[in-house]
């Protein structure tokens, strides 16, 4: 997280007065990918790099944004029904108008906020950004909004103000996280439930490949129409309900693609299940074999890997690294592993050497640790 004696600092010189701090944190997912619209399970935990922002109200009806890592600044007056232009501001005019939608009397306010979350690595800076003002917001302006709704409420900016028609899975890590504990969401009922994560003897390090491949059509969109045209045909609402009986007895009837896809999912059903047995018993073996599993079928069946990302999986795996996966989306990003500390330095040094080799560009290693969730410092 970002220094907040530097945010503090900061606001000081520009408005004359301190404020409060407060911190909502970027996310990881263990397991459990493209199932969120397939009504399935995500496995995801809050890390220690996020949004950290100092805030204070200010007795108008103006609020007034200092970003401090991209050097800009933002004015909005709170009743303006269109908000600022820039992107990154938006997040934060449409969490400041659906928290008014919701009912919390929200008045004007000064804040100065940065983070570390590494851009473009899947991390969801984005939902930090959301949470860490809905959190706040709340807290400052008396609101009783429970965490979820908080946490919908940034999913609605993202679709409403800034056109991104993500999942909740981002924003609920980002909010309900908990040090020494990953997250079994249920996508479709909304139910969670906390899991131990204390893997002695292991390290959680992404490496992100620093490559996104721009495809041509839709790809997520093809997946999708996949998964619901089998789920379809199978007489069930997704796919996350389909039985393996039922997929094998459809396999005349379906292309070979629309087949694979629902391969995939209801095998990362089942993966997400294993893993989840695995955890209550502090099985690490089982889990990574699961995450080398998941990113077969997201290689092979799903289609959504690219050469530099099977690359990375590759070599984790002939290093004898514990598990490793595409995460996200697909088509570039980063890989999550599960190293053994014995392994760690050499892996780290081994896949960056390799990969430059292999593709004259470099890939970062970004280590991260299970934390706590949206708060007041």
């Amino acid at each position: 997280m970002t220094d907040t004696s530097i945010l503090h600092q900061e606001f000081l010189n520009r408005f004359g007065v301190d404020g409060m701090a407060y911190a909502a944190p970027g996310r990881i997912n263990l397991i459990g990918e493209h199932t969120d619209y397939n009504g399935g399970f995500v496995f995801p935990g809050a890390v220690d790099k996020g949004i950290t922002a100092v805030i204070k109200p200010n007795g108008t009806t103006v609020v007034n944004l200092y970003a401090i890592d991209l050097r800009q600044g933002c004015t909005f007056d709170i009743s303006d029904p269109a908000g600022p232009s820039t992107t990154h501001f938006r997040y934060v005019y449409g969490v400041v108008r659906e928290l008014m939608a919701a009912g919390l009397d929200v008045m004007g306010f000064n804040a100065v906020y940065g983070g570390d979350v590494p851009l473009g690595a899947g991390m969801s800076s984005s939902a930090a950004l959301e949470c860490c003002f809905a959190f706040a917001l709340n807290d400052i302006f008396n609101g009783q909004i429970d965490k979820m709704s908080l946490a919908r409420i940034g999913q609605a900016t993202e679709h409403k103000y800034v056109g991104v028609k993500c999942g909740i899975m981002d924003q609920f890590a980002s909010m309900h996280g908990r040090e020494g504990a990953l997250m079994r969401l249920d996508c479709r009922s909304g139910e969670y439930q906390y899991f131990p994560w204390h893997p002695k003897g292991y390290r959680l390090v992404l490496v992100n490949s620093c490559v996104k491949h721009e495809l041509v059509g839709s790809p997520y969109n093809d997946r999708r129409a996949s998964c619901e045209h089998v789920a379809q045909l199978a007489g069930v609402e997704t796919l996350r309900d389909c039985t393996w009986e039922k997929l094998e007895a459809l396999k005349a009837h379906i292309n070979d693609e629309d087949y694979r896809r629902a391969r995939y999912v209801l095998g990362e059903v089942d993966r997400v299940l294993a893993v989840s047995a695995a955890l209550e018993r502090d099985d690490y073996d089982t889990v990574g074999q699961q995450m080398y599993l998941t990113h077969d079928g997201l290689s092979r069946d799903y289609e959504v890997s690219c050469p530099e990302i099977d690359f990375l999986v590759d070599e984790a795996r002939r290093m004898g690294v514990t598990g490793a996966r595409i995460m996200g989306g697909g088509f570039g990003g980063c890989t999550i592993n599960l190293v053994k500390d014995s392994l760690y330095d050499r892996f780290l040094d081994e896949v960056q050497h390799s990969y430059r080799s292999r593709f004259g560009i470099d890939c970062q290693p970004i280590p991260v640790i299970i934390g706590d969730g949206a708060r007041k410092i």
